[in-house]
Parts: structure tokens; sequence; C-alpha cells
């Protein structure tokens, strides 16, 4: 089965979403509530953002995750050695913001949160009963008062021609989190990998929403719904010489929460931070 794109409104959408996710991890939504064109203005205030000095003076904080991670600090995907070719800025309600950004990006991240939380309301009511079981508790309510979901903005430069033998602007990773709503990018280049080990290209059409499970989704539903493995190429051509933008919003539970025997939501966000190198 291939990665379904999906009518928001249509009458079936739950169904043929869910079963998108269940078979590949990954789901496309059009039609979606979430605006185009405030996606398109962030891309803007933002790369102008990365491209001044500002960014320096809302440098991250170790303790609380938020603010600005310079290339220097970028993740390194787990089982990498390199890092990966990108800066980004974490945004929480209750995190930095510089002023003249603020606005649009906390309006993007109430529309964004509001969504994921229809959708996490959809992979309940569509997981089958044996496999509901296993929830401590409904998906919908894990995230309810969470203050930890984050919406990550990434900025991947134009490639120099001296990066790091074997650097990528993304490598092969799973996200952490429950599950990922990501607007086209402002340049292809995101690749799923499929069960049979292929790397597919994402479309990255104006206006569609890629949404993908994460590994605390994946630990809670026993494995029902896989955590797929995806990447960000670098690219080829004129398109080397191009920026590229993008708004992923990571969904996460309350920190007590228990997503099996083995781990909380912190214990497992924990675990994979360390693993990145970020703390």
């Amino acid at each position: 089965m291939a990665v379904q794109n999906v009518d928001f409104t249509a009458a079936d959408a739950p169904q043929r979403f869910v079963a998108s996710l269940r078979e590949t991890g990954f789901g496309v939504l059009r039609n979606h509530p979430i605006s185009a064109e405030l996606v398109e203005a962030i891309y803007r205030q933002w790369h102008a953002f990365f491209a001044g000095d500002e960014k320096h003076d809302f440098r991250f904080d170790p303790e609380r995750q938020d603010g600005y991670f310079p290339p220097d600090i970028s993740e390194t995907a787990k089982g990498q050695t390199v890092k990966d070719l990108k800066e980004y800025y974490h945004v929480y309600p209750w995190g930095r913001l510089p002023e003249a950004l603020a606005e649009d990006i906390m309006e993007y991240y109430r529309r964004a949160e509001a969504l994921a939380a229809t959708l996490l309301g959809w992979i309940e009511a569509e997981t089958p009963p044996e496999v509901a079981k296993r929830y401590r508790e409904p998906l919908s309510r894990m995230i309810a008062d969470s203050g930890q979901t984050l919406l990550r903005v990434l900025h991947y430069p134009p490639l120099a021609g001296d990066e790091v033998p074997g650097a990528v602007r993304a490598a092969a990773h799973e996200d952490i989190n429950l599950i990922t709503v990501l607007p086209a990018a402002n340049e292809p280049g995101l690749e799923v990998k499929t069960r049979d080990g292929e790397w597919l290209a994402v479309p990255c059409d104006p206006g569609q929403l890629i949404i993908n499970v994460g590994d605390m989704l994946q630990e809670a539903s026993g494995g029902h719904f896989p955590s797929t493995s995806h990447r960000v190429v670098n690219p080829s051509g004129p398109a080397r010489f191009q920026s590229r933008l993008s708004l992923p919003l990571f969904l996460h539970p309350r920190p007590e929460v228990v997503l099996s025997e083995r781990h909380t939501a912190d214990s497992y966000l924990k675990e994979r931070l360390r693993e990145l190198g970020v703390i």
C-alpha cells in the first residue's frame, strides 16, 4: 500500500488516513484547515531570521530545550557519526521568541496543535480494540495540558561544497513523539523508507500536510502503528543554492504518561535526546 493522499473533508477520511499510517507510517492530507498563506509568510519571516545575527541572542537552553540551535549543535541522527546540515529554532508556548516573529508562529502552533489533536482522535477511534487495550489512557488525553508539544522551525542552508563527507540535510531517522504534522516544505528533499527498504520521495505540493507516526505511538500501540524512517537528502543542480525551510510540529504527551511497561513519555524522550547528543 502506498502513502495515501486523503481529502480531510471526505466522509471516509479518518478510515483512509489511519489505514495509511498503519501500512506505511505516513499519510498526506489535502483540504485541511491550515492556511497555506500563513505557512508561506512564516517561511519568509524565518528565512530572514536565520540569515541575520539576532538568532544568536536566542541560543538554546540545554535544560529547557527552547530557542536557537546552531549548525555546530545540530543533531546527529541515531546510528550516525556526522551532524545533519541544518539549524533550527524550538518553539514552545512558554518559550522565548523574537517579538517580531511571535504572532504568526504562535497562530500556526495553535492551529497545527488543534489539527493534530483531531488526528490523534481519528487514530484512537480507528485502533482495533485489542490494540487499544494497550493504551494506558486515551491518546487524546495523553496530550491534554502537555506543554511538551514542540514546533521546530528548520532551516537547511544552501550547500557550500565544503560539507563534511557523508553529511546530509537530515540523515535517516524516526521521530520520538506520538505523531508529527508537517506542511509541505518550500523545497523538495523529504524521502520515506518503505517496508521493502526503498526510499520514496514525499510530494511537497503547496497546501499539503504530511503526517507520520513517531516512536511513542509505536511504543504505546505495541508496534501496530510503525514509526517509519525518513530523511532529507541533499539537492543537486541549481537547488543546491537554495535554502530549505520546514515546520514540523511534534505532538508530545505529558511527561508522566505511561507509554508501556518500559517507558514513560519523559524517560523515552530523555533517552532519545541523549542519543541525539543534545542533552
